[in-house]
């Protein structure tokens, strides 16, 4: 099952003109994700607002992580304050993965942003969490905090963009996009042995742990005869034929 290290902003000085940091709206479009991310049976390790860039890369590069992601908003340079408007999505250059990941993210956000003629995807060595990072990077500068619209788009529409972003990586890691769903308790049925908790919705796939019958989960999302499930703290996917609904 991927797993991606999930980076908002930290930056709390980073004022946006309609109130508000960066810090706190890249946080909550963080937030906004996750029920997608958990859905669609994406992983996530994610930093904290505590921390910062340096922090952040030294987090991602301790672990294995298949995507770093980080949030950010923009700001116009000096003598353009509020007239710039527009997404980035920058990755390192020569990554394949890294340009695949960017341009799908781009090519998502061109649905939810009004201008999508002023999105675009490019790549870039002078960020920190492109260049110093081990996982191939995505950092996505959505819009300019410093304009009023930009920044009305961001707050006003934080579970549209979330949902754009994620269906994105679905489609980078060949995974079904589930809406989220209410959690739903079940429980393991199966007439002997385990049932394999998987890391993708295909019997061929990695096994990540084994629940024996009757153990205990949560049903996050249904894609044909699989259920998106958490089990023992962990996400992953389960055939939906030996799993009761309680």
């Amino acid at each position: 099952m991927p797993i991606i290290y999930l980076s908002p902003s930290t930056q709390e000085n980073n004022l946006y003109v309609t109130g508000g940091t960066e810090e706190e709206w890249m946080n909550r479009l963080a937030d906004a994700m996750v029920p997608y991310l958990s859905a669609s049976g994406i992983r996530y390790v994610r930093n904290t607002p505590d921390m910062t860039a340096l922090s952040s890369i030294r987090a991602s590069n301790a672990g294995t992580y298949d995507l770093h992601l980080a949030l950010h908003s923009n700001a116009a340079p000096e003598g353009r304050y509020g007239q710039v408007r527009g997404v980035l999505v920058f990755y390192f250059p020569g990554s394949i993965q890294g340009q695949e990941a960017a341009n799908l993210v781009a090519d998502n956000l061109k649905t939810v942003y009004p201008l999508p003629n002023k999105v675009r995807a490019e790549p870039t060595t002078s960020i920190g969490e492109v260049r110093r990072v081990r996982a191939p990077s995505v950092f996505l500068e959505l819009g300019y905090h410093d304009n009023p619209d930009d920044a009305a788009w961001v707050k006003g529409n934080l579970d549209a963009i979330a949902r754009s972003i994620v269906l994105a990586l679905t489609e980078y890691f060949s995974l079904p996009f589930l809406e989220p769903q209410p959690p739903r308790p079940a429980v393991v049925d199966v007439n002997w042995g385990y049932l394999n908790i998987r890391d993708r919705p295909d019997t061929a796939s990695s096994v990540l742990a084994k629940a024996y019958d009757g153990a205990p989960l949560t049903v996050l999302g249904q894609w044909q005869d699989w259920y998106s499930v958490r089990f023992d703290g962990m996400v992953g996917w389960a055939s939906s034929d030996f799993i009761t609904l309680v």
